[in-house]
């Protein structure tokens, strides 16, 4: 019997804040850098995400910083806490990276920290991961989320060449949160108000009238609108699996460790329910 690959150790990345940034009322864009992003590389994909790493009720670590020291040495409730973020930008000359933050007020806690952080604390991380970025070969693109996806909607949109064709779909609270984004790229932009995350945001996408060729899409966000969007792309559109990018960043009344827990069964549950649609 073959033996199993060892696992490879996970590393964490260090840096530092260099700058912060109030981008809207309820968006705050971070800014790392500092030697110890010097073994970050990031490749094409436009939805590049990091999981930050929070210390544990307080917990203290031994520098310097290591995952792997710390889950064999501390009890599980003080290992770190994880919260996943989009890369918005990376600058490997400058060796930057830009991540943003939809703020909750007090609630939840990288949006906390965001708000307070200064310029010169460290922050530990793991990643990138990744898996998106949009398909020179389409023959057009759409692009639909919440605030959550904001990020990648904007790397991919200002990653696309010129002349590509792109429908984009971005629903936020209100006017006061919409964001300049350098692309040619007409953005249709929600206003939600009150009325339940990704409702304006479905409707909209289920009154496209589709250009005609292959379409490459993303769809991010909440994980009700998303189930929704999948059903629309694939049963009623006939968009092929292979041509889409469905997740669910969050999910309504789950915290990121509740909904990370159940995400997988989930997906799992929604795929099943899709299948059996499709074939219908």
């Amino acid at each position: 019997m073959a033996e199993r690959p060892a696992r490879r150790p996970r590393r964490a990345h260090s840096a530092q804040v260099v700058r912060t940034e109030r981008l809207t009322p309820h968006m705050q864009r971070v800014v790392l850098g500092g030697e110890g992003l010097s073994a970050f590389t990031a490749g094409t994909c436009t939805d590049h995400y990091v999981k930050l790493l929070f210390p544990a009720g307080g917990a203290t670590y031994p520098e310097p910083f290591d995952v792997e020291r710390i889950r064999a040495e501390f009890p599980r409730e003080q290992w770190p806490v994880t919260r996943t973020y989009t890369v918005r930008a990376w600058d490997p000359e400058h060796r930057e990276l830009t991540l943003d933050f939809v703020l909750h007020g007090d609630e939840g806690l990288a949006g906390p920290w965001a708000a307070r952080v200064q310029p010169g604390e460290t922050v530990h991380f793991m990643g990138p991961g990744g898996a998106y970025a949009p398909d020179a070969g389409a023959d057009w693109h759409l692009l639909a989320g919440d605030e959550s996806a904001l990020p990648a909607i904007a790397a991919t949109l200002e990653a696309l060449p010129e002349g590509a064709v792109a429908h984009a779909f971005i629903e936020v609270s209100g006017p006061e949160e919409e964001q300049k984004i350098d692309s040619d790229v007409e953005i249709v932009w929600l206003h939600r108000g009150d009325r339940p995350v990704g409702e304006k945001l479905a409707a909209a996408v289920a009154a496209l009238r589709f250009p005609e060729g292959r379409v490459h899409a993303f769809v991010h966000g909440e994980a009700h609108f998303v189930k929704e969007l999948r059903r629309l792309l694939r049963t009623e559109r006939g968009v092929a699996r292979e041509d889409l990018s469905l997740s669910g960043y969050w999910r309504l009344g789950h915290s990121e460790d509740g909904w990370q827990a159940s995400k997988r069964e989930w997906n799992a549950r929604v795929e099943a329910e899709q299948e059996t649609a499709t074939r219908a």
